[in-house]
């Protein structure tokens, strides 16, 4: 027997297959649910870790920075020293006053640059004190959030190994049911499915309302509904409306309300007498 071609499939087989998909999705949906806010925790605290890796190397790249120039500076003041020494050692040379006053300022002014030098070196090892300390705080944090992570991963794994099996056979069944849906219809359904708070594309109908909004159906198109020719949308939320009988969802009649005994009212003494 060939297959048959989804084109040819009745209103009804399209909206029963389409609802037994949803409440498939809604099955997964609740596994996940499980799983509650860890996934998201788990990832908050990955990007964490890699933004605070990121920030050690900025640290560690900064402190090389300051050792290079400290390194730098005394290399300054080793060359100064020797350019002092060497000019002290001209001056019992001298021949003349302009030859002194000329080495006298050299001196003057390679011991100028030896203080300077020592100044930017006590505010280097400043700024390598400092962010040392930022580094072993950031350290520090990476370690507690490793922890942190590892506990999660742990809960998380543990949750998803106990679902696993059930999830796998609800993924194939849906992917079963996908097949027999046709693709229009299957894109519509998931862009409303996304769409949805709640993850639900298609909805039947409760108390005379859609199951999803809760917004009241008028009469005639909850006939439409019951009569599965053609595929009902919710005026005010978008969702696929199917009747619960065809969802083969049982629903409680509405108990009819008695009549009301009217109270006899009993007549006083003075008005019968009017009467009278």
């Amino acid at each position: 027997m060939a297959k048959k071609d989804l084109t040819e499939l009745s209103v009804e087989e399209r909206l029963k297959t389409l609802y037994q998909l949803q409440t498939t999705l809604s099955a997964i949906d609740a596994k996940k649910a499980l799983r509650g806010e860890l996934p998201l925790e788990v990832k908050d605290l990955e990007d964490e870790i890699v933004g605070l890796n990121t920030r050690v190397k900025n640290i560690q790249a900064e402190i090389a920075d300051f050792k290079d120039a400290v390194s730098k500076r005394k290399a300054d003041i080793m060359e100064a020293e020797a350019s002092v020494a060497r000019y002290k050692t001209q001056l019992d040379d001298v021949k003349n006053n302009r030859e002194y006053d000329t080495l006298s300022k050299e001196i003057e002014f390679q011991s100028l640059e030896i203080e300077l030098c020592n100044k930017k070196i006590r505010e280097a090892n400043i700024k390598i004190e400092e962010k040392t300390q930022d580094l072993n705080a950031a350290e520090e944090l990476i370690n507690d959030r490793q922890l942190a992570l590892a506990e999660k991963k742990s809960e998380l794994d543990e949750i998803v190994s106990e679902t696993r099996a059930e999830e796998e056979k609800l993924r194939e069944k849906s992917r079963e049911l996908e097949l027999k849906i046709d693709p229009r219809l299957l894109t519509s359904f998931y862009r409303i499915r996304d769409n949805a708070r709640n993850g639900l594309g298609l909805v039947y109908v409760q108390r005379d309302a859609c199951g999803g909004c809760f917004n009241k159906i008028p009469p005639q198109r909850q006939l439409d509904i019951k009569m599965h020719k053609k595929i009902i949308v919710c005026e005010y939320c978008g969702r696929i409306m199917i009747d619960p009988e065809l969802a083969g969802v049982k629903t409680e009649k509405p108990e009819e309300e008695k009549p009301k005994r009217k109270r006899a009212i009993r007549k006083t003494k003075s008005a019968e007498e009017t009467e009278d």
